[in-house]
């Protein structure tokens, strides 16, 4: 089916074919004409199958018709993150060449005066975190009372990370009357409630099974000890022998172990970049320019890259640590194998990630294939070993052990070997002062005369 049969206005028609595309995906196909009949639409699929297009597209039409006012957005769409954001906002300035729509953007790390100027002349179509946009709220620089069309996007990780309070208050502030849209790749039960309560009569489109992973990933499961090192030594490992690595993303837990890891990289001789939440907007928009254009070739990231971030041609994605959601999973590894390319994802476990294994591969409902590491670390990838090995270290290790080994001399006793060389033996075992006893602590002492005497 071409994007001609779905029933898109021309000018949206027109922008679609200047991007390259004829033929939609299977939740474009599926979801667009209900979203252009205005129904409530839950769409499920697996990421990197189109689904902003799905939303994108026939908002596009749906705007063509009236204009906004000062302060009082059409259409809001939400996003967990600063990166999806500003990756939707992408998409209404790629698709929309041929509207004059007024798209605001509202997340943090930019100032409130910029984004202030922006509603005060009218947003078409508001696209903002949640936190950002409850701020504006409270400020009394927002109403919500024109909004028609509520897109929450990716609502999976708005309950992974807690805004689940923030979006019940936003659906109460929005018109009763509203078109919601509710997209993501899983569907978890708090999400359910959540869509009983908010939207009315939703048609369900989902085109793949439930937290199902694309089959254009190769996946695989690599051992390693528990020490940071001995991962970060496999991760170099696995880097450096696989196969058609043009370019790939590391996923780590903690912002602290993408800072450390990212790092360690770079001493390697690796051209890396870090992306993680403390850094600053504009850091993290540059970080991933480079990225996109080549200039650097591997990004290392906490899960705020793993939702929805669209580059197309990443080759590899590596899971340097285990996600301990595994949800997040099914999102990090869908970085690669997009637009029907092929992808490698490549997971690091320790033997304290088994739970983490097991509750993946009962959500995929497959196993992992597992590869056994072939080598240990050499000394080159341990520092430690590396000081030990040294021949001063290796020296000072061999005279501290015979030292320990030899029994203790009598106090004040010399050696003479040592005298005879006029210098100490370094492995002479020093009692006391040893050769450098003061001259006045060798002068005799005079003992007292007994009393007996000085009768």
């Amino acid at each position: 089916m071409p994007f001609t049969d779905l029933a898109l206005s021309p000018k949206v028609l027109s922008a679609v074919e200047a991007a390259g595309y004829t033929d939609p995906t299977p939740i474009q196909a599926e979801a667009i004409p209900h979203v252009l009949d205005r129904r409530d639409v839950i769409g499920i699929a697996q990421t990197g199958t189109g689904k902003t297009a799905s939303f994108v597209l026939p908002m596009l039409s749906l705007l063509e018709k009236g204009r906004a006012r000062a302060r009082m957005p059409r259409t809001l769409i939400l996003e967990p993150t600063r990166e999806l954001a500003a990756q939707v906002e992408e998409n209404f300035t790629r698709y929309g060449q041929n509207h004059k729509l007024t798209v605001a953007l509202l997340i943090g790390g930019v100032s409130f005066e910029e984004q202030d100027r922006k509603l005060d002349r009218g947003a078409d179509v508001l696209i903002a975190t949640p936190g950002r946009l409850l701020d504006h709220f409270e400020r009394g620089k927002l109403l919500l009372t024109g909004v028609e069309i509520l897109v929450i996007d990716e609502a999976d990780r708005m309950l992974d990370m807690g805004f689940i309070p923030d979006i019940e208050r936003i659906c109460r502030l929005v018109p009763f009357t509203r078109q919601t849209l509710f997209f993501s790749a899983t569907m978890p039960p708090e999400i359910q409630k959540l869509t009983g309560q908010f939207l009315h009569n939703p048609v369900s489109v989902e085109v793949a099974r439930r937290a199902s992973t694309a089959e254009t990933v190769r996946q695989l499961l690599v051992s390693s000890s528990t020490t940071p090192k001995d991962k970060r030594a496999v991760l170099r490992r696995e880097m450096q022998n696989a196969s058609n690595l043009s370019n790939a993303i590391i996923f780590c837990n903690r912002k602290r172990d993408v800072s450390t890891l990212f790092r360690s990289l770079q001493r390697h001789g690796f051209n890396a970049g870090a992306l993680h939440g403390d850094l600053d907007q504009r850091e993290r928009m540059a970080t991933l320019a480079k990225f996109r254009a080549g200039e650097i070739n591997t990004l290392v990231a906490s899960d705020v890259a793993a939702r929805g971030l669209d580059i197309p041609a990443v080759s590899h994605v590596f899971n340097f640590d285990v996600p301990s959601h595994a949800e997040d999973y099914v999102h990090r590894i869908g970085r690669t194998g997009r637009a029907g390319r092929e992808g490698d994802a490549i997971t690091i476990a320790t033997p304290a990630d088994g739970k983490y294994v097991a509750a993946i591969e009962k959500l995929i409902g497959q196993p992992i294939p597992r590869q056994e590491p072939t080598e240990t670390d050499t000394p080159a990838d341990r520092p430690e070993e590396k000081r030990a090995s040294s021949p001063r270290r290796g020296k000072q290790t061999e005279t501290r052990t015979r030292r320990q080994d030899r029994p203790a001399k009598a106090s004040g006793s010399k050696s003479e070997e040592g005298r005879g060389r006029g210098k100490r033996d370094s492995d002479r075992v020093v009692v006391g002062l040893g050769d450098h006893v003061p001259q006045f602590l060798l002068r005799p002492v005079r003992r007292p005369a007994p009393a007996s005497e000085k009768d």
